[in-house]
């Protein structure tokens, strides 16, 4: 598979799939992005630390201040707290918020 194909699969991935997180995933924001594929985030509860970006998403979907993300926890982490397992466009947001999430 080449690597135009991946990367339309993880755009149609991000922009078309309603997922709803897990008890141990948290929803984010985003703050900056220090570098290294590196984003600085926040929770609900104004907790902030560093998540890291999985390779499928790299140079794939580009992130800015103020983007969703629902992360899993790492447990080994020190500064990097989480990975990122899925990206919220404005409509999931939206829908989570109407499900009062």
């Amino acid at each position: 598979m080449s690597q135009a194909t991946k990367g339309k699969q993880v755009v149609q991935e991000v922009l078309g799939e309603h997922i709803v997180p897990s008890d141990q995933q948290q929803i984010v924001r985003v703050l900056g992005t220090p570098g290294n594929n590196l984003h600085e985030v926040e929770t609900a509860q104004g907790q902030r630390f560093l998540v890291s970006m999985p390779s499928k998403y790299r140079k794939n979907i580009w992130i800015k201040r103020g983007d969703f993300f629902i992360v899993d926890p790492i447990e080994e982490g020190e500064k990097v707290k989480a990975e990122i397992s899925f990206v919220l466009c404005k409509d999931h947001v939206h829908s989570l918020q109407k499900e009062g999430l």
